[in-house]
């Protein structure tokens, strides 16, 4: 059993902590956004437990650890040396006491807390000070760890990843771990949340595109808010011959409106010119087929003055047809019912529903361009907010409803990524090199997003499971087609990282 002692801060919350903390780190910790704290990656916890791989590749933004700040969300939790709120450990009931080391307690203590429980372990530095250790993970503890938190199918992959020479030990410690249940995580009860301190102003950018009657009604929806934002800065590529004067009126609203015809290509560009006319102290990030309820704005404000944190990503609902309205956004809302309510550090950015402090917009400088014509710039946005110590919150308080138009948007230029031959319009990420007779899958900007944030090494984990999933997860009837297509998926995955590379050579790009 852990041995913990108690501190109490000023402001009333219970800490538990075992290890020798510097004390007085922790009032000003517990007013923040985090539910655990420690030192770990100074102490030979960073990066380790590489094995995470084989389940989640390059699709969770916590595989590697975030170097280089003085904090960051971390879930590599040292278990002899943290910091804990007692109603978190109250709530996930300790440590999985039937593991064998002491370091993976820790190690899946984190995980679960971030991952499934809506909490948010936090890597301060400095907190603690001891000698590093050496963290080992059993065979046997790691096949617990896949078998707890994840699908069965995971567990196999990894066992065929060893390989043959290490086959015996694998299968065993495998076997013994097949029978143990996934575990189902309790969830962080949320902070009720505070009134708005101060009158901070608020910016809406909104790119878009042939789409001017579904932005004016998310406009509308803004001129009902109980908190009113300063500003709506409206970027619109819709060509000359297709705007209508009707819209955008400021005497309609009880904002301003600022509105640039875009002259570029692509909604990166677009979000960055509009970011670059904000005055606001935060800026929302809107799609222009959102429909969002009087309490969005305020709601939002609320969330990150209550958790004390600089960015937040809400709650996306996509609607059932182009039709729906608010009245179906309360209904699916109710629907949702528990499931609904919590926070944690969210999972994805989205642009249809982001919020960020302005300043933090203006240390990120937007959007990397290179993903124009692609997809993966919002998740690129919300990953390098992370990567900069900073929480990106998720917000249940602040829905919206994504009515998806099937015309109109920015992917009307991405359209051109199905057409091949002499009628295909170069996308901006194919450069000086068009796409000719071979599509490259997956979007080549997808690809230069993993080769952005990801090792090698993991690059490659990427492929292998990524052809892992397409040759054995379809149909039987078709598994002989899916072995004689295979060369040519292959070849398709490699022009894509030919194309990423490319875009990684030029380096990062905001205008």
């Amino acid at each position: 059993m852990t041995e913990f002692k108690t501190y109490i801060t000023m402001s009333g919350d219970v800490l538990l902590y075992c290890g020798s903390p510097k004390l007085e780190l922790l009032d000003e910790l517990a007013t923040g956004p985090g539910d655990v704290w420690h030192s770990s990656l100074d102490h030979g916890f960073k990066n380790c437990f590489p094995e995470l791989v084989y389940q989640t590749a390059v699709y969770w933004w916590f595989l590697n650890d975030f170097e280089g700040v003085s904090q960051a969300v971390n879930w590599r939790v040292d278990a002899n040396h943290f910091v804990v709120r007692a109603s978190v450990w109250k709530t996930l009931k300790g440590f999985d006491a039937d593991y064998e080391g002491v370091a993976v307690k820790g190690l899946d203590f984190g995980f679960t807390l971030l991952r499934y429980a809506a909490g948010i372990p936090m890597y301060i530095k400095g907190l603690f000070e001891y000698d590093s250790v050496a963290v080992k993970v059993s065979t046997q503890d790691r096949y617990r760890f896949f078998a707890k938190h994840f699908k069965l199918r995971h567990s196999y992959y990894m066992l065929w990843r060893q390989g043959l020479f290490k086959f015996p030990k694998e299968f065993a410690a495998f076997k013994k771990a097949k029978t143990i249940n996934r575990y189902k995580a309790p969830t962080i009860s949320l902070r009720a949340l505070k009134p708005i301190q101060g009158n901070p102003t608020v910016s809406l950018v909104i790119p878009t595109m042939k789409r001017q009657y579904y932005t004016e009604l998310l406009l509308q929806d803004y001129n009902q808010q109980t908190y009113p934002i300063k500003e709506a800065v409206i970027v619109d590529a819709t060509p000359e011959a297709e705007r209508d004067v009707r819209y955008y009126q400021s005497r309609n609203f009880n904002f301003d409106i600022t509105l640039k015809w875009q002259t570029t290509k692509g909604s990166c560009r677009a979000r960055n010119e509009a970011i670059a006319l904000c005055t606001g102290d935060y800026i929302i990030f809107a799609d222009d087929d959102v429909r969002v309820l009087p309490d969005f704005v305020e709601n939002h404000i609320k969330l990150l003055q209550t958790y004390g944190a600089k960015a937040c990503n809400g709650l996306d609902i996509m609607a059932q047809h182009v039709a729906q309205d608010l009245n179906d956004l309360k209904k699916r809302l109710n629907a949702l019912s528990e499931a609904r309510w919590k926070v944690g550090v969210s999972p994805m950015f989205s642009n249809a529903n982001g919020v960020v402090k302005r300043e933090l917009v203006a240390q990120l400088q937007g959007n990397d361009v290179n993903f124009d014509g692609g997809y993966g710039e919002d998740s690129d946005f919300g990953l390098r907010i992370l990567k900069m110590g900073e929480v990106l919150l998720f917000n249940p308080f602040s829905p919206n409803l994504h009515l998806k138009p099937p015309q109109g948007g920015y992917r009307f230029w991405g359209t051109q990524a199905g057409v091949l031959g002499k009628n295909r319009k170069t996308q901006p990420w194919e450069l000086d090199t068009p796409v000719k007779w071979i599509r490259p899958i997956p979007s080549p900007t997808i690809s230069y997003g993993v080769l952005k944030h990801f090792s090698m090494n993991q690059v490659k984990e990427w492929r292998k499971k990524h052809f892992f999933i397409y040759f054995f997860k379809g149909s039987k009837k078709q598994l002989l087609l899916r072995f004689f297509r295979l060369p040519y998926k292959q070849f398709q995955f490699s022009k894509s990282l030919a194309y990423a590379k490319r875009l990684i050579n030029l380096g990062e790009r905001y205008s």
